[in-house]
């Protein structure tokens, strides 16, 4: 038996622009009270002010100092903390760390939204910025792990709420009304689990299933055999 693939590996948690750590308070204790070791930083400054490149340098440094080198972790970026997580696993070194990633509500291809501001950070949010066509242009990367990309089409921060879409990994659509209830609300959550308790794709694994999962949650939950499993695994 594989016990990579039974083992839980600490959670780093990646907060979004004018968040800070605290905004996974339910989300960490979630976590916690389900057995996972749970760790996040405060990305300084949190507003744009700086290039998102310069934030995943943050991150990186956290992981050199938190966790002996052999460790391997699991990695949740929230909306910007998706953006910033996934330049740190490709262009970093974090693809030899992380094991499991999931973004949550992340503007992969950009938000409309970003157009509201001029700080550098913000312009590498904005669609087809060269930041994210770089980051897009070997997104097959990802394959190398467990990817997954969760979101929900109402959201108002990441326009088209459809940019947290992404060619590689699997895709869960959880049907939340607001951005920052995606770190709150049950169903969320549930999902989040599921993935962090999903075992180690192997190679032949990934090879067999090229192509991006969908996996969407009913509002009520009843219908969906992926809601059903994790209610099994939780």
């Amino acid at each position: 038996m594989n016990t990579e693939n039974q083992q839980r590996n600490p959670v780093l948690l990646i907060h979004g622009i004018d968040d800070t750590e605290a905004v996974f308070y339910k989300m960490r204790a979630y976590l916690i009270q389900r057995g996972w070791s749970v760790y996040s930083l405060n990305l300084v400054p949190n507003n744009g002010d700086v290039a998102l490149d310069e934030l995943a340098k943050q991150v990186a440094d956290y992981v050199t100092a938190s966790f002996a080198s052999e460790q391997r972790l699991d990695l949740v970026g929230f909306s910007m903390g998706g953006i910033v997580s996934r330049y740190y696993v490709q262009r970093l070194g974090g693809i030899n760390r992380v094991q499991r990633f999931i973004t949550i509500s992340s503007p992969h291809h950009g938000t409309v939204v970003a157009y509201a501001s001029q700080r550098p950070g913000c312009i590498q949010m904005r669609p087809n910025s060269l930041f994210l066509k770089d980051l897009n242009s070997d997104a097959d990367m990802l394959r190398q792990l467990n990817f997954t990309s969760i979101w929900t089409p109402y959201d108002l921060m990441i326009v088209p709420a459809n940019s947290s879409q992404m060619p590689v990994g699997e895709e869960v659509v959880v049907p939340v009304s607001f951005h920052p209830w995606m770190l709150t609300d049950s169903k969320s959550l549930a999902v989040v689990t599921a993935a962090l308790a999903e075992r180690i794709q192997s190679g032949s694994d990934k090879a067999r299933s090229p192509q991006p999962r969908l996996k969407k949650l009913a509002h009520n939950g009843s219908s969906s055999p992926f809601l059903r499993r994790i209610k099994g695994d939780i």
